[in-house]
């Protein structure tokens, strides 16, 4: 089969479409699975290897999420049947733990994901068990399927279960790449009044066209405008996936009793936080990456039961994987970027 692997450190060069070996049925709960969809995640980019690890680090297949149609299922799988369409949920728990008996994989300390510890999605065919294939949701293609797993589990953790978004709520966006992109579709679900910051003016139009009250340009005093257009109040609810020096200013746009919810530090790591402003404000802020598999039954559910399509940016031929590294580090995408593995 045709796949992509990470030969060499650093950027996007690093990656190469090739002939690897098909993978085979590990296990008696194992599926393998033709791939027609995956999505690119900046965790992808962090995980190319740096140069001092590059040296002895065999070939990898990256990539989490994806979709596509079973096509060989080990003895003792009984949930799948050759031919059905699926959506992975990309964490393997160890199977031991407390968290894993409760079904919170992703807060198991011995996980793996796809295409860090193990192949991933970047290939013609992946296998991985069967249990962490999902149907996919009624209305949905490979192509949007494979957008879901990562990045909107993330954020319905983050947004539905954690902060409790609630109608009529002020929900403001900082960033309108993937992660963005999906917060917008669970504000736009709840009615919830949107406000995105953004220093790509065609990404504020374009949110703006699909229904945000407001776009606000990030390179100017962003917070003032915010405060501006709220009545001084602030809002409800921030999104923040830029990190940086933008941490402070997400805590800065929020109301009293509001909540800030991350999973992302585009603009770095290292941000300052004025401890007071969360005490004296009674914020809340909550973090993840992922969410339990709980979360994503009820994620896919509500795809299928609201009608709701996910924004996909663009979609690369798989042999194109650099490009869309590139186009994903240049921060020019609005919604997710999608592999396809079948053109």
């Amino acid at each position: 089969m045709k796949a992509i692997q990470i030969r060499a450190c650093g950027g996007a060069d690093g990656l190469r479409y090739e002939e690897v070996r098909d993978p085979t049925l590990a296990a008696a709960g194992d599926v393998i699975v033709r791939v027609r969809a995956v999505a690119v995640n900046r965790a992808d980019l962090a995980h190319r290897p740096n140069r001092s690890a590059a040296t002895s680090a065999p070939p990898r297949i990256p990539g989490s999420d994806g979709a596509g149609t079973v096509i060989a299922a080990g003895d003792a799988v009984n949930n799948l049947k050759i031919g059905d369409a699926v959506c992975f949920y990309p964490i393997i728990g160890c199977g031991d733990c407390n968290e894993c008996a409760a079904e919170r994989e992703h807060l198991c300390a011995g996980r793996t994901v796809l295409g860090t510890e193990r192949h991933g999605t970047f290939a013609e065919h992946v296998t991985l068990p069967a249990r962490n294939c999902y149907a996919i949701p009624a209305g949905l293609g490979f192509e949007e399927a494979a957008a879901l797993p990562s990045v909107y589990l993330a954020l319905w953790r983050l947004l539905i279960t954690r902060a409790r978004l609630q109608p009529a709520e002020l929900l403001l966006i900082s960033g309108a790449g993937g992660v963005g992109s999906a917060a917008f579709i669970f504000g736009r679900a709840l009615a919830s009044h949107i406000i995105v910051v953004s220093s790509n003016p065609e990404k504020l139009t374009k949110a703006k066209g699909l229904g945000a009250e407001h776009g606000v340009d990030r390179n100017g005093d962003w917070v003032k405008e915010v405060r501006s257009i709220t009545g001084k109040r602030g809002v409800d609810v921030v999104v923040d996936s830029v990190g940086g020096k933008d941490w402070s200013k997400g805590l800065a746009a929020l109301a009293r009793g509001g909540r800030l919810v991350t999973c992302g530090t585009v603009s770095g790591d290292d941000a300052s936080t004025d401890l007071r402003r969360i005490f004296w404000n009674h914020l809340k802020i909550f973090g993840a990456s992922s969410g339990s598999r709980a979360e994503f039954r009820r994620l896919l559910e509500f795809f299928a039961v609201n009608g709701a399509k996910p924004i996909i940016d663009r979609v690369y031929p798989l042999r194109d994987a650099a490009q869309a590294h590139r186009r994903m580090e240049a921060g020019a995408a609005f919604g997710k970027i999608i592999l396809a593995a079948d053109a």
